[in-house]
């Protein structure tokens, strides 16, 4: 296996990671001025659901399109529907008539073109890496994705603080050019393209993506125990986090950013060591194993943790194994699954992994105000026994339901790689 990444790649991950950059600033200048104008939780949480449901449900469907077209043309394209609704956005800004359901159907939108805009990008980096480096590659995509998560923020309430939310949106408009400039140079192996134009005009085909499922369980297995994983991850982190350190932190707003950070920081430390490793002999066992670590030291550790510095190691603790996870499905799915049938299989990938999300988020809000918020406040046995662990007091509840997903998620990772089908998976070339 080679040491570095090939330029042509190196080329499309920075033209997609400024174009993220502007997207995750634009989004959070919208959930700030969302909040300001409904001051509902709510509100802003459905924005995230209008962004999820028709990404879920298009998925599905899409990935035989994938394959059939060009992935530089999806990219254009969905990248110029996401920046023509940043426009439409900025001119109701500018005659102030922008309203909350203006952003629930630009997000709809935005969902629905990432359906085809993920898996053709999933596609065309295999494309590109032409040594094997999928691991590197995945490791630089993790390494960017936490450093956006943290730089966006504060990019973002930094302009907004100057100038308005407009200058926020004018940045993200330039990042779609730049993106756009770079994906002019990158140019995927011609002869795997054509490969796969040659496929596609056979009838027994359409249906290979089914095949191929059939043949290579391990694969839906693990898409399926990801889902589950997924599912217990997005119960907690993205749903209770934040009004869990805030009702535990006496409502300490810097405590809160610490924590976050660390969160970043710990994925950023992760995607540099996946980037600059040599792979794994068994990326199953590299999967379930940093998923079981994270569930295990993290969430387990941010439920019992009661001060900022508990909360900040737990909070690299979970976020620095998640890289291995991406690293290591990346590596199973490029070697595992045929050029000319991975657009459907990301899409499918896609569509099963991420659909347990909405549900994550919804029912965790649900779980900590109705459920365990209030338990932890009675004198039931039980609620007394947790409060020796996690503490007494607003948020002690919510503190509960990390340990309960500690459990949770690592034993689902023990049970995901006992599947004999997904630890027979292949492993590198």
């Amino acid at each position: 296996m080679k040491s570095k990444l090939n330029t042509d790649y190196k080329i499309f991950w920075l033209g997609q990671a400024v174009s993220q950059l502007g997207s995750s600033m634009t989004s959070f200048a919208l959930t700030i001025w969302a909040y300001k104008q409904s001051e509902s939780a709510m509100a802003v949480s459905f924005m995230t659901f209008c962004s999820y449901l028709p990404y879920i449900l298009v998925s599905i469907f899409a990935g035989t399109f994938i394959d059939r077209a060009s992935k530089k043309k999806i990219l254009i394209i969905s990248d110029t529907a996401a920046a023509v609704c940043t426009i439409s956005i900025l001119l109701s800004l500018y005659r102030g008539s922008l309203a909350l359901t203006q952003i629930y159907l630009v997000n709809a939108v935005i969902g629905f073109m990432n359906a085809f805009q993920s898996p053709a990008s999933s596609v065309l980096t295999g494309l590109l890496i032409t040594d094997g480096n999928y691991e590197k590659a995945s490791g630089l995509n993790s390494f960017s994705s936490n450093l956006i998560m943290v730089t966006a923020p504060v990019l973002s309430g930094t302009l907004v603080g100057f100038s308005g939310i407009w200058l926020v949106l004018v940045v993200d408009l330039l990042s779609f050019v730049f993106c756009m400039f770079t994906l002019f140079f990158v140019k995927p192996g011609e002869n795997a393209q054509t490969s796969k134009t040659l496929n596609f005009h056979a009838k027994r085909k359409d249906r290979e993506d089914i095949e191929f499922l059939k043949k290579e369980p391990g694969i839906l297995y693990l898409m399926l125990s990801l889902a589950l994983i997924n599912f217990f991850s997005r119960l907690t982190y993205e749903n209770i986090l934040s009004p869990m350190i805030l009702a535990r932190s006496g409502g300490d707003t810097g405590t809160f950013g610490l924590v976050n950070s660390m969160l970043g920081a710990g994925g950023i430390a992760g995607g540099i060591f996946v980037a600059a490793g040599k792979g794994t002999k068994n990326p199953s066992k590299m999967i379930y194993l940093s998923a079981g670590i994270s569930f295990l030291l993290g969430d387990l550790l941010m439920g019992a943790g009661r001060n900022a510095f508990a909360w900040s190691a737990a909070g690299i603790f979970a976020s620095f194994p998640i890289p291995f996870i991406m690293a290591g499905q990346s590596a199973l799915l490029y070697r595992a699954v045929p050029v000319n049938i991975q657009g459907r299989i990301f899409a499918i990938r896609n569509g099963i992994q991420y659909s347990t999300i909405p549900i994550g988020l919804l029912l965790g809000g649900y779980l900590a105000d109705y459920v365990f918020e209030p338990y932890m406040a009675s004198n039931h046995t039980g609620a007394v026994f947790l409060q020796g662990i996690v503490g007494k007091g607003h948020g002690s509840g919510m503190a509960v339901m990390f340990l309960c997903t500690g459990m949770l998620g690592a034993l689902s990772s023990v049970l995901g790689y006992k599947n004999r089908s997904v630890r027979n998976l292949a492993g590198p070339v």
